[in-house]
Protein backbone atom coordinates (compact mmCIF):
# COMPACT_ATOMS: atom_id res chain seq x y z
CA UNK A 1 0.00 0.00 0.00
CA UNK A 2 1.16 3.49 -0.72
CA UNK A 3 3.14 5.62 2.19
CA UNK A 4 0.00 8.33 2.69
CA UNK A 5 0.22 11.59 4.98
CA UNK A 6 -2.40 13.64 6.75
CA UNK A 7 -4.23 16.79 4.48
CA UNK A 8 -5.98 19.16 6.76
CA UNK A 9 -8.44 21.47 4.81
CA UNK A 10 -11.75 23.49 5.37
CA UNK A 11 -14.93 22.83 3.75
CA UNK A 12 -18.10 24.89 4.21
CA UNK A 13 -20.86 23.09 5.43
CA UNK A 14 -22.82 22.61 3.20
CA UNK A 15 -19.86 20.80 0.93
CA UNK A 16 -18.90 18.71 4.29
CA UNK A 17 -22.69 17.57 4.53
CA UNK A 18 -23.06 16.33 1.04
CA UNK A 19 -19.31 14.59 1.19
CA UNK A 20 -20.79 13.09 4.47
CA UNK A 21 -24.37 11.99 2.62
CA UNK A 22 -22.17 10.55 -0.69
CA UNK A 23 -19.71 8.27 2.26
CA UNK A 24 -22.53 7.04 3.91
CA UNK A 25 -24.08 6.05 0.81
CA UNK A 26 -20.91 4.37 -0.68
CA UNK A 27 -20.15 2.95 3.01
CA UNK A 28 -17.41 4.33 2.43
CA UNK A 29 -15.18 7.03 5.05
CA UNK A 30 -15.40 10.39 4.40
CA UNK A 31 -11.64 10.55 3.67
CA UNK A 32 -11.75 7.74 1.02
CA UNK A 33 -14.73 9.68 -0.65
CA UNK A 34 -12.29 13.30 -0.09
CA UNK A 35 -8.98 10.89 -1.65
CA UNK A 36 -10.83 9.67 -4.35
CA UNK A 37 -12.37 12.92 -5.40
CA UNK A 38 -8.78 14.48 -5.57
CA UNK A 39 -7.14 12.07 -7.28
CA UNK A 40 -9.36 11.82 -10.25
CA UNK A 41 -9.16 16.25 -9.72
CA UNK A 42 -5.75 15.27 -10.22
CA UNK A 43 -5.45 13.13 -12.78
CA UNK A 44 -7.79 14.99 -15.05
CA UNK A 45 -5.72 18.37 -14.49
CA UNK A 46 -2.30 16.45 -15.09
CA UNK A 47 -3.95 15.30 -18.84
CA UNK A 48 -5.52 18.29 -19.36
CA UNK A 49 -1.72 20.73 -18.24
CA UNK A 50 0.33 17.94 -20.45
CA UNK A 51 -1.88 17.86 -23.31
CA UNK A 52 -2.08 22.29 -22.89
CA UNK A 53 1.91 21.54 -23.28
CA UNK A 54 1.95 19.97 -25.97
CA UNK A 55 -0.09 21.72 -28.21
CA UNK A 56 2.12 24.82 -26.83
CA UNK A 57 5.36 23.30 -28.12
CA UNK A 58 3.43 22.35 -31.23
CA UNK A 59 3.00 25.54 -31.91
CA UNK A 60 6.65 26.95 -30.99
CA UNK A 61 7.28 24.08 -34.10
CA UNK A 62 4.77 26.00 -36.31
CA UNK A 63 2.70 23.01 -36.67
CA UNK A 64 -0.97 24.60 -37.35
CA UNK A 65 -4.04 23.60 -39.08
CA UNK A 66 -4.61 25.43 -42.79
CA UNK A 67 -7.30 27.83 -43.10
CA UNK A 68 -8.52 25.02 -46.02
CA UNK A 69 -8.21 22.30 -43.04
CA UNK A 70 -10.21 24.81 -40.24
CA UNK A 71 -12.50 25.70 -42.91
CA UNK A 72 -13.33 22.14 -44.08
CA UNK A 73 -14.07 21.23 -40.43
CA UNK A 74 -16.02 24.21 -39.78
CA UNK A 75 -18.64 23.81 -42.78
CA UNK A 76 -19.28 20.01 -41.34
CA UNK A 77 -20.02 20.99 -38.33
CA UNK A 78 -22.34 23.99 -39.29
CA UNK A 79 -24.01 22.25 -42.67
CA UNK A 80 -27.71 22.19 -42.26
CA UNK A 81 -29.11 19.22 -43.66
CA UNK A 82 -31.71 20.37 -46.47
Amino acid sequence: MPESSVLTLRLDSKLKKQLDQISRAMNRTRSFVAAEAIREYVARNEWQTQEIKNAIAEADRGEFARDEDVLRVVKKWTHRAG
